[in-house]
Formats: structure tokens, sequence, C-alpha cells
């Protein structure tokens, strides 16, 4: 152990959108229980590539005794944290209704309701949705048109089947609650195989859905495909606030 530089996050300050994780290579930042926490002095080279990242300005490099970096640890526990992850999303399947891959023909369905009631159709093509649960090579995701929503976006904005899901595939996840690395994993593999034609982010006015639009640009930068994006902000009134085209 050895006085150096590391970084340390103020609990306070972070709203655990996750970000610093994912611009930490070296995997030492993870969100636990709502909060990015460093996950072993040894990991973090306390070069300070996180800092930039965090809108809540939570994170600091300071100077204190601890470990000194391991490079050969810190590619060990990315190996086990891979290999982790791939056998989640393998047993995912199992059996739960949830992970069944289903397609639907929604066309026609409102061709004999009255124009009162046809806005409360279900717009939705294909099971499932949550972005954990959707293999990369579902077929309804070739050529797509995405909709990556905020969990919380379908319950704030009234017309959300209306004025997003119609003619789109819809993908629903939480940066927060989820690991936005396992996400940028996900998306890669989709935009490497899937040639997808466009995607549209719905996320919430909340410091945490900022990560969205990030893990969407970090994984189109590691399938090599940049893809048409636009950002959509709501807010927790339900009100539209920001529209804005994004490049990767």
């Amino acid at each position: 152990m050895a006085k150096r530089k590391i970084v340390e996050i103020n609990e306070e300050l972070c709203d655990g959108c996750g970000q610093c994780v994912l611009s930490c290579a070296e995997g030492a930042i993870e969100i636990i229980d709502g909060k990015a926490k460093l996950v072993k002095d040894s990991y973090c080279d306390g070069l300070g590539a996180c800092l930039g990242e965090c809108p809540q300005g939570a994170l600091l490099i300071i100077e204190r005794d601890a470990d000194e970096f391991d490079p050969e640890a810190v590619e060990h526990y990315l190996h086990e944290k891979e290999q982790r992850e791939k056998a989640a999303q393998a047993s995912m399947p199992c059996g739960c209704p949830s992970s069944h891959i289903q397609m639907f023909d929604t066309a026609c369905k409102q061709a004999d309701r009255p124009v009162a009631q046809q806005s409360t159709e279900s717009a939705l093509t294909h099971w499932p949705v949550q972005i954990r649960l959707v293999p990369a090579k579902a077929p309804f995701l070739k050529r797509a048109h995405l909709l990556v929503a905020a969990d919380c976006t379908p319950v704030a904005y009234a017309c959300f089947h209306r004025d997003f899901v119609e003619g789109r595939v819809v993908l629903l996840g939480c940066p927060k609650f989820d690991n936005p690395g396992e996400y940028v994993d996900k998306f890669a593999d989709i935009f490497k195989t899937a040639d997808i034609q466009s995607v549209t982010v719905l996320d919430m006015e909340v410091p945490c859905c900022s990560a969205l639009p990030a893990i969407l640009k970090k994984a189109m930068e590691a399938s090599g495909r940049t893809v048409p994006m636009e950002e959509v902000t709501v807010s927790v009134r339900g009100e539209i606030l920001k529209r804005e085209q994004s490049a990767a």
C-alpha cells in the first residue's frame, strides 16, 4: 500500500446515472444500490477518465493510501465479469414467458374501430421488450427502427403508443438499476448484426436517464456502425422538453 492518486466518489452528489461506469475501461466503478462505488482500489489507475462524464461533479481524484494499481488483476476481473454476464444472459430464457420471442400482426386491427377508439389499440409488434431479455439476433430487430425507451416513459407520456411505438421496435430499460456495461455490449451486438435503420431514444428529464444516449453512442463506436439517432426527453409531467438529433 502506498500514497497515490485514486478516484473518490461523493455519494451525496451521485445520482447513479452510470456514465462514469461507461468511461472506466478498467471496470473499477459499478452502480451498487443506486450509487456509483469503487469496486477495489487496485482496479483504479487514478488517471481520472471518469471525471468528465459525471454530470453531478460527484467524482474527484485525491491522494490517499491505497493498494497499487494492478493491471493483471484488472484483466482477470474483467474476464470473470464478462463470463458472468454471458452466463446470466444464457440462463435467461429458461422457460420464463417474459423471454419467449413473439411477433404480433397489428395490420388492420383498427380498421373497424370508431376514430375515437383507435388510439387505444396497442402498437406493439413483438415480445419481449426489456433490453436484457431481447437477443441480439431476434428476428424483429432486422433492419428495424429502434425505440430505446426508459422504463418510466410509457407511464409519464400519455400517447406513448400513438406517437412513438408505431413503426418501431421497442426496447425498454433503466440505466440506473441495470448494468450500463451490459447495455453497451447488447446494443453493440445488435448494431453489428441487425442492420438497424434508426434509433429514437426516449428518456426522462431526471439525471439517471442521461446515460441512455451515451450508452448507445458507445455501442455504435464498439460496433463500428453509425446509425441516425434522435433523443426525445420527457418531463415527469409528461411533456416533451427536447427533441435533438444526435451523431454517434
